[in-house]
């Protein structure tokens, strides 16, 4: 005789799979999503051994002899690693603090304009430089930024100044890594925010124009608190981002005058890796930089679900 509780986990199982064979096509548009994570994410996991290898060529992965955590005691020991780090740390927090909050003040700008047209226009004309690949921006940039035929030194030069070599100069680099990454995201992320202002009541507003609330205080006490849900969580990735970097726009962008603020983790496993072929090492490096970016999200998840309702879960 079966018991109530296997009845009803049974009854449950054949009702999930029916509703899963009901939408069987919508499930099936899945597969290539799934299967992109799942041979691109997944299973190059499987080469994170090597960061524990004394990895040889001809014996390949699993005839290569173990070393523990020589790897990384040669990595952490070495003079590069630690600039690297630095300079990792040092650009993504510039970033976290100027381009986190860009599109959150570009979604509150454009969800207070009226007209149309003009907030349509600005939309695409924001949205179109996240189209465009880091190697064809860095051409228009180191045009644009040409000690000898840029327009900004061409104005430089007009007003008295001396050429200023931008994406040669240590005190300039980092500076330009931001403003150029916050101008090409700034209008794609927007889009998240723009979502989340579209699903506010707007009988909320009426409420609050019937009560004589102005445009700003309307939006200081409606718009911002809807969107502290989706703030948070973005929020959270970021801060799991800090260890990470944009290894397309460095790897354009920098050049060895810049090496001492600009070699990022990713460009430092890229050349010890690809040119030096020092797979293990890169590898280490680059199990460092998961596991730390891992703990980073948990950590402020936990602080964040600490002090508020919001979190990833």
């Amino acid at each position: 005789m079966r018991q109530p509780g296997s009845v009803t986990s049974d009854s449950r199982f054949r009702t999930q799979w029916k509703a899963y064979y009901r939408h069987r096509y919508l499930l099936l548009m899945l597969l290539p999503c799934v299967l992109y994570f799942l041979v691109f994410k997944y299973l190059p996991m499987y080469g994170m051994v090597l960061a524990f290898k004394n990895y040889q060529f001809l014996d390949g992965i699993l005839g290569s002899p173990w070393n523990g955590l020589d790897n990384f005691r040669v990595l952490f020991e070495g003079r590069d690693f630690p600039r690297a780090l630095r300079n990792t740390l040092i650009i993504s927090l510039y970033k976290l603090v100027f381009n986190f909050p860009a599109p959150i003040i570009l979604a509150l700008l454009l969800n207070e304009l009226r007209v149309v047209f003009f907030k349509r226009f600005v939309q695409t004309l924001s949205y179109l430089p996240h189209f465009l690949s880091w190697v064809i921006l860095a051409g228009i940039f180191m045009e644009v930024f040409s000690p000898t035929r840029g327009v900004v030194n061409y104005i430089i030069n007009l007003f008295g100044g001396e050429s200023i070599f931008f994406f040669g100069d240590k005190e300039w680099f980092r500076t330009l890594l931001v403003s150029t990454e916050v101008w090409k995201s700034v209008g794609w992320g927007s889009i998240i925010y723009l979502a989340a202002l579209s699903s506010i009541d707007p009988t909320l507003y009426e409420a609050a124009i019937v009560d004589g609330a102005s445009r700003w205080r309307q939006m200081v006490h409606i718009t911002v608190p809807a969107l502290a849900p989706v703030i948070t969580i973005m929020f959270i990735f970021a801060v799991g981002g800090i260890i990470n970097d944009d290894f397309d726009q460095v790897f354009n962008f920098y050049n060895a005058n810049v090496y001492e603020v600009g070699d990022v983790l990713s460009t430092y496993t890229y050349r010890i890796g690809i040119s030096q072929m020092e797979y293990g090492l890169s590898t280490a490096a680059g199990l460092f930089t998961n596991v730390i970016a891992l703990v980073l999200i948990l950590v402020t998840n936990r602080v964040v679900k600490r002090f508020s309702d919001y979190g990833i879960w």
